[in-house]
């Protein structure tokens, strides 16, 4: 009995470590549940249903469209926004504006895979994702993440929708490409874990993407729907196999792509981010992923062209599991859309208040519980400087990689016995690069006129 009681006991610690930690708890939790559920208590139903959603906007958008993304936010109460192109000192006075007509303060977003230059101008650009996936030295890799997040809050920002990743399987790709990591699961788990790491430190929300996996496609789902052609054993063993390691490495949220995959549902047509069996199923249930769950924007084709009816798009991502809705067609529409399904009862209390509490316990983890408004004071020189640079240099400097040498040119010997001419190509300052080159050997320099 003694022996049995000992097995028991070791299965549940067993289980017990295994458990995912919820990468949205904060250190002080008590006191996070109780702002949760104060904020939820204190809103309407149309309000905790606004929440749902985060709209888009750019900064260098005419005022009168700005001025009704502000009435919209005023009106609707949504959860977030999320920015798009324009400048940096715009977004800071827009996001401002913004939070004064907001209850409850806004989740701000952002794309900003390698840096808010994905974006803004004024800004500063790190290297894409193929470029860090030739780092060996992943803490590099990391260092670059935690300043694109340094930036990020210093504007503002509370969630970069990054690291994307996609293996990059397919050269065909029109949409991966150089912002994967690359075609190893193990390296692009590595450096994915490392930037979400980096992004974590800044204080930033993360965001894996795009489940289940839009590397293997020859279709851009901006533009169609693709089809993910893959057995179920391939998606476990590499398309899915980075987003284990990234929620057991805690990773904040995981943004659903618009694919058809019928290894995971048989539905013919579905996109993965209307798909309950791939969300529920294959994302919460089988991966044990407790972080929000967000879908790719909705005004996509590859989601938009298989539903007919406004708010249809919408009412079935949130039913698949989807807890952030984002970039609807038609805000006013789904919005009433998804009402009407939670007062006859096709939305259910507890599942409204399941997505909406995470989305709070997320505005708590960035500390919206204490907001702030962004100062504009400094802002451009605050978002490029030295430690920028650094990390930069960095970076550039460990993914320098020889892919091929076929004739054994390099590295070049018997340097006495070559003459070696520099042809200058860009306009940029050349002159460093050619006195370096002279410290080796004798290196003439071939102009235009030579």
């Amino acid at each position: 009995m003694g022996g049995r009681l000992l097995i028991f006991f070791l299965l549940v610690i067993v289980v017990t470590a295994q458990a995912q930690i919820d990468p949205l708890q904060t250190s002080d939790s008590l006191a996070q549940e109780q702002w949760v559920n104060a904020r939820y208590k204190e809103m309407s139903t149309e309000e905790r249903i606004g929440q749902l959603f985060m709209v888009l906007v750019a900064s260098d958008q005419p005022n009168s469209s700005t001025n009704k993304i502000a009435q919209t936010i005023a009106e609707h109460q949504i959860g977030g926004v999320i920015f798009s192109k324009g400048g940096p000192v715009r977004q800071a006075r827009l996001t401002n504006q913004f939070q004064e007509k907001a209850k409850t303060p806004l989740l701000i977003g952002m794309d900003a895979e390698w840096g808010l230059a994905m974006r803004l101008d004024s800004t500063y650009a790190f290297p894409w994702n193929m470029t860090l996936g030739a780092i060996k030295d992943n803490s590099t890799v990391e260092e670059v993440a935690y300043q694109i997040g340094r930036h990020a809050k210093r504007l503002g920002v509370h969630i970069n929708f990054a690291p994307v990743v996609d293996i990059n399987s397919n050269p065909r790709n029109p949409i991966i490409g150089n912002r994967s990591f690359g075609e190893d699961r193990d390296n692009v788990s590595a450096k994915a874990i490392a930037f979400h790491q980096g992004l974590r430190r800044a204080g930033i929300l993360t965001s894996a993407k795009h489940f289940p996996g839009h590397g293997d496609t020859e279709v851009d789902s901006h533009k169609s729907l693709p089809i993910i052609n893959l057995e179920k054993t391939r998606l476990d063993t590499v398309e899915l196999y980075p987003y284990r390691m990234l929620i057991g490495a805690g990773v904040s949220s995981v943004m659903v792509a618009h694919l058809n995959v019928p290894a995971l549902d048989t539905k013919e047509g579905e996109p993965s981010s209307l798909s309950k069996k791939v969300i529920s199923g294959v994302l919460q249930n089988d991966l044990e992923f407790q972080g929000l769950v967000l879908t790719d924007a909705l005004n996509m084709k590859g989601v938009t062209e298989t539903t007919t009816e406004v708010g249809e798009t919408e009412l079935k991502a949130f039913l698949a599991g989807n807890d952030i809705l984002l970039m609807p067609e038609d805000l006013p529409g789904a919005k009433a859309t998804l009402t009407a399904a939670y007062n006859r009862g096709k939305i259910t209390e507890n599942r409204l208040e399941r997505s909406v509490k995470k989305i709070l316990r997320a505005k708590y983890k960035v500390k919206l519980n204490r907001y702030t408004p962004v100062d504009i004071e400094g802002l451009v020189e605050d978002l490029n400087g030295v430690e920028s640079d650094l990390a930069h240099e960095s970076a550039v400097e460990e993914s320098i990689t020889l892919l091929k040498n076929q004739f054994n040119l390099l590295g070049i010997k018997k340097l006495e016995n070559k003459k070696i001419a520099y042809v200058k190509l860009g306009d940029a300052d050349h002159k460093p690069f050619l006195n370096a080159l002279n410290l080796y050997t004798e290196v003439t320099e071939v102009t235009g006129k030579d």
